[in-house]
């Protein structure tokens, strides 16, 4: 007997993330004290009730517990620690980074590649040829081709099919992403030293590949890791996939056909907000040359009034010498 081939499903894996796969919850566990607390109540009362974030809000018995915790997906580690404000929360929920992630993942954008450092000379100049890297593989590399017939191979609502990497600039020290930067690390055991610089890449519904030191990306692993997520979907089980999920707020499945229909307020929310183009400094002009045009009923006011007393007295002079002259000749 002679099987058939199975060529499986051409959906590149960041898509078949992006249209599939649910995102792990993340845990807010609360000691029981603080979770009674009225202003706590009140402040999280939003997330309990049909929240966008793939947040879980549970209260615990645990003595050892003596602040708000925030754990990882399906993972005892801490992300976060700390007294719960409408400040922090909302840091925690809304960080500027995670927002513009979830922007370009809706704009289309393939993978994002964020790379967290201090800011440096030798960290700028990797960056930078991490850019033309990217840059090259995005004109190098091509997406499977996409067999609209296929019932297994079609896509789900959301942005156009796109072969597009970007690149996301963090600094180590942002406290505004400091509860980013400790998702983006990973848990125990990713390999990432608490305070150094390093990279992440990130696909889908805001799920983390894998992060490695800034200096360990070399052209292999940044090749690697962008070939594996704009290549076939060879496994369509999310837990059988390397990485983890960080948290976002946004409801995907509400979210994703709004992109298409050009209602989604997170791309609208950016391009209201398009820099100010600089206004061009006009080119200096010539100055006017002023021209003076003598009619005849002006000329004897453009000439000063002694020239003009002697236009009359040396003709009429000249005329009596030529009369004299004449006269004694005569005689």
């Amino acid at each position: 007997l002679v099987a058939p081939a199975s060529h499986g499903c051409t959906i590149p894996v960041f898509r078949y993330a992006l249209d599939r796969w649910e995102t792990d919850v993340v845990e807010m566990v609360l000691p029981k004290a603080v979770a009674q607390q009225q202003e706590v109540r009140e402040l999280l009362r939003p997330l309990r009730a049909n929240g966008a974030a793939n947040l879980q809000v549970k209260e615990s018995d645990d003595a050892s517990l003596t602040a708000p915790t925030l754990r990882f997906p399906l993972r005892p580690d801490t992300v976060w620690s700390g007294a719960l404000t409408s400040q922090s929360l909302h840091e925690l929920l809304e960080s500027p980074a995670r927002q513009e992630i979830i922007r370009r993942t809706l704009a289309g954008e393939s993978v994002v590649w964020i790379v967290v450092d201090d800011g440096g000379k030798e960290a700028g100049e990797k960056v930078d040829h991490l850019k033309k890297r990217l840059a090259f593989l995005e004109q190098a590399a091509a997406l499977p081709p996409q067999d609209p017939d296929d019932p297994d191979s079609q896509l789900g609502p959301g942005p156009p099919l796109l072969l597009k990497f970007g690149l996301l600039r963090l600094g180590l020290n942002d406290p505004a992403e400091q509860a980013t930067i400790k998702m983006l690390a990973g848990p125990t055991g990713a390999g990432i030293e608490p305070g150094k610089p390093f990279a992440a890449v990130m696909f889908g519904r805001g799920r983390v590949l894998g992060a490695w030191p800034l200096e360990g990306v070399t052209d292999t692993v940044l090749e690697d890791a962008s070939m594996f997520l704009i290549g076939r979907c060879s496994c369509r089980i999310k837990n059988e996939n390397p990485g983890w999920d960080v948290l976002l707020n946004i409801d995907w499945t509400e979210e994703l056909p709004k992109v298409r229909e050009g209602t989604s307020k997170f791309i609208a929310a950016a391009s209201s907000v398009a820099p100010a183009k600089p206004t061009p400094t006009p080119a200096p002009q010539p100055k006017p040359v002023e021209t003076v045009v003598l009619r005849p009923n002006t000329i004897e006011a453009a000439v000063p009034a002694e020239g003009g007393n002697m236009l009359v007295i040396l003709p009429a002079a000249l005329l009596i010498l030529a009369g004299l002259w004449l006269w004694r000749g005569r005689r």
